[in-house]
């Protein structure tokens, strides 16, 4: 069916791959129309995938992971250049292409290299890589275009020296120091990826504080360890010019005076909807003032009922997680399949080193809730698998009622983190209580047996 589809997904990302098999699943014609020449969009070629593995590659070469045995010299590679970044993640990325690429054909899902825009709500422009030009028809339409990094007009992007978000994957060389500009996810990520490498890193935020939405004793935490190693943060401040120093670093001047000078700089003060060249406008659709689309939570329509949006180009919490969550959805709502309704919690992940990983209210807003609760806390080097792994730091808080003893929050930061979180996820949405880490037998050593000592320490305050 070459001209005519019954859904047409515009990107390639975890929303759009999602929703594209959903609805082959369902029996539909789906046409997945990518720009760049590989599918996977942000995620896999920029993004998430890259991020990780640089993650990975980091701490496996400078042997992070083995210095609290080794002490803060030890390394497994003792010169560390970007051709060992990028080596790994070539790899990866190879690896990630190919197992898309076989669920989209398993799946009887058509693809297209190729930048759409709609020429009226039913049809979109298709330019190929070589120039030409088609038009296709659908019925139904997922925009999942994802997010390209905001570029502000007083940093010059064409230095080689100043990187932003997407360009740091392919960085050329591995400076001694670094100006992370913006503390949001990414900034924060990258930051201490770098800094992991014993890269000199300087975060810049204009807020007097960052990743607000964590529970503030574990930003504290965060903060501590990151200034125990070196990295130095300028908060409160915005960038007011960036520009070349005499002797080639890049010098940074803060609204407020203060003055930064690194090797390189790189930009992740936050990110645009990549909708400017979608011809949104032939539909009767239009953005913010950061390019993304409003969309109806529940369903994930926009205005135009048969035009949905997901993914990072709605906005928070723009993870990738989520974002495949969001793109079923939408494709089931679609074709009119009947979904359940969504769990209440979902946890973050925010892979930084340390790793930091969140699901369910904070202390901050079981407060404002005015819930009678109890926190219960457990520190990594209490356990023996802590001890084994060689861990100094990393810590589990949980949050529970002191009226009805259920879970209220789990908040981790640590070696494996983003991994334990789910244990909190299943017994929160499955509204289990104080019971369960109390009463149940967890495998030792391991990292897991925190829960149980979070959880004692609870028990140990709770009114009973």
């Amino acid at each position: 069916m070459l001209g005519r589809y019954e859904f047409i997904v515009i990107g390639s990302g975890p929303s759009g791959r999602r929703a594209a098999i959903q609805a082959a699943k369902l029996g539909k014609s789906v046409l997945v129309i990518e720009g760049r020449m590989k599918v996977g969009g942000v995620s896999v070629h920029t993004g998430t995938i890259p991020s990780k593995t640089l993650r990975e590659t980091a701490l496996n070469l400078s042997g992070w992971r083995e210095r609290g045995f080794y002490g803060r010299s030890y390394r497994v590679k003792k010169e560390i250049g970007s051709h060992d970044l990028s080596m790994r993640l070539g790899k990866t990325l190879t690896h990630e292409v190919d197992v898309l690429e076989h669920q989209f054909l398993r799946n009887g899902v058509a693809t297209m290299a190729g930048f759409a825009r709609f020429v009226d709500p039913h049809r979109v422009m298709v330019t190929s890589p070589d120039g030409s030009e088609m038009v296709i028809e659908g019925e139904r339409f997922l925009v999942a275009v994802g997010t390209v990094p905001f570029h502000p007009g007083n940093v010059d992007f064409s230095d080689p020296d100043i990187l932003d978000s997407d360009e740091v994957v392919e960085i050329p060389r591995l400076p001694r120091s670094l100006t992370v500009v913006g503390a949001g996810v990414i900034g924060i990520e990258y930051a201490t990826i770098f800094s992991a490498l014993d890269v000199a890193v300087t975060v810049i935020e204009p807020r007097d504080s960052f990743l607000d939405f964590i529970d503030r004793e574990i930003i504290e935490e965060f903060v501590h360890q990151l200034r125990d190693r070196g990295v130095a943060f300028r908060l409160g401040s915005p960038v007011e010019k960036v520009e070349k120093a005499g002797d080639g670093r890049v010098l940074t001047t803060l609204k407020d005076g203060r003055t930064v000078r690194t090797e390189m700089l790189l930009y992740c003060a936050g990110r645009m909807g990549a909708t400017a060249d979608l011809g949104l406008e032939t539909c009767g659709l239009s953005t913010d003032a950061r390019g993304r689309l409003a969309i109806d939570p529940e369903t994930y329509q926009t205005e135009v009922a048969h035009i949905y949006a997901a993914g990072d180009v709605i906005g928070f919490p723009s993870l990738a997680s989520t974002s495949m969550e969001q793109g079923r959805i939408a494709a089931c709502h679609a074709f009119g399949l009947p979904l359940p309704p969504a769990p209440a919690f979902f946890p973050y992940g925010i892979y930084a080193v340390p790793e930091i990983s969140t699901v369910g209210m904070s202390e901050q807003e079981v407060r404002d809730r005015k819930i009678n609760y109890e926190c219960g806390i457990a520190r990594f080097r209490e356990t023996s698998r802590g001890h084994i792994m060689g861990l100094e730091q990393g810590l589990m808080k949980m949050i529970f009622s002191n009226k009805t003893r259920r879970l209220l929050g789990v908040h981790i930061i640590g070696e494996g983190a983003t991994e334990l979180i789910h244990i909190g996820q299943a017994v929160l949405n499955l509204k289990g209580t104080i019971d369960y880490f109390i009463e149940n037998t967890f495998n030792y050593p391991t990292l897991a047996e925190a829960y149980k000592i979070a959880a004692l320490d609870a028990w140990n305050r709770m009114a009973r």
